[in-house]
């Protein structure tokens, strides 16, 4: 029989985690509609008016009962999926977290994690691997200071105890319960120091990818102003090249202006209004 490597994912566990994707919605499915269904066929194949009414009752009754051993069902298979996705993360954890693994700790990621995740992957994908990496280390980080929290909670309500125990020398066991607990908070100060260190990267991270889109998004822009302003409005020009062609007119001919000037300079006046 093959054994599952501690810390490793295998191809029985991906196959699970699919299976465990569909097979809750399935169930209930199969549990709520197949009675209702078979009571409504032979409600519309019944031959007499009492039979129809005791099938559609039948298939009413059903249908709620199927509902209630459906939803149990469906809550059941997803308590399952959730202990079982605990279980795989603690085992994948357990020799630290690497960046193909962290998919499997989306849950334990934050929205902002995820969400900026999801933009680095679309817009730049090499800054994307350098941000899974970094949040490998910012959960095995904060992973090592759960359980180091813990035990040296654990610590203390043994030395507690031990210390409670009256008419036996107990002070060897206190050193060592003492030098556990301070080697559990040498280990919790040292991983504080490596969270610290990784939510900095991240920032980092976010912060060159959100420059790069800014210099990017803001030359596209410039590109376009610049384009925008060399090519010099029609209207204008034709407002221009008329105005001059009326002061050439009126220079030619010094006398009364005819009707035909005096319409194109009061076209000319509500155009430029």
């Amino acid at each position: 029989m093959l054994e599952k490597t501690p810390g490793k994912l295998n191809a029985g566990d991906e196959r699970i985690a699919q299976l465990l994707s569909w097979t809750p919605w399935l169930s209930f499915v199969l549990v709520t509609l197949p009675l209702p269904i078979v009571f409504l066929v032979l409600f519309l194949a019944a031959g007499t008016t009492d039979s129809a009414a005791i099938y559609l009752l039948l298939s009413f009754v059903s249908m709620g009962l199927g509902l209630v051993v459906g939803l149990v069902i469906l809550i059941l298979f997803l308590l399952y999926r959730r202990r079982w996705h605990g279980r795989l993360r603690d085992r994948l954890a357990a020799d630290g977290i690497i960046a193909a693994e962290v998919p499997w700790f989306a849950s334990e990621l934050s929205s902002e994690e995820r969400k900026t995740w999801a933009e680095l992957k679309a817009t730049n994908p090499l800054l994307a691997d350098a941000y899974c990496e970094t949040l490998a280390a910012r959960l095995t980080a904060t992973r090592i200071i759960a359980r180091a929290r813990g035990e040296t909670l654990r610590i203390e309500r043994q030395i507690n105890r031990t210390r409670n125990i009256r008419g036996v020398d107990t002070n060897s066991l206190l050193n060592d319960l003492m030098a556990d607990r301070r080697s559990s908070e040498g280990l919790r100060k040292e991983a504080t120091v490596h969270l610290s260190e990784a939510k900095a990267r991240l920032q980092t991270i976010e912060a060159a990818a959100n420059r790069t889109l800014g210099h990017t998004e803001t030359d596209s822009m410039l590109r376009r102003l610049a384009a925008s302003q060399e090519q010099f409005p029609l209207a204008l020009e034709i407002a221009s090249l008329e105005q001059e062609a009326l002061l050439e007119l009126g220079q030619s001919q010094p006398g009364p202006k005819s009707g035909k000037l005096t319409q194109s300079e009061d076209a000319l006046d509500s155009l430029e209004r």
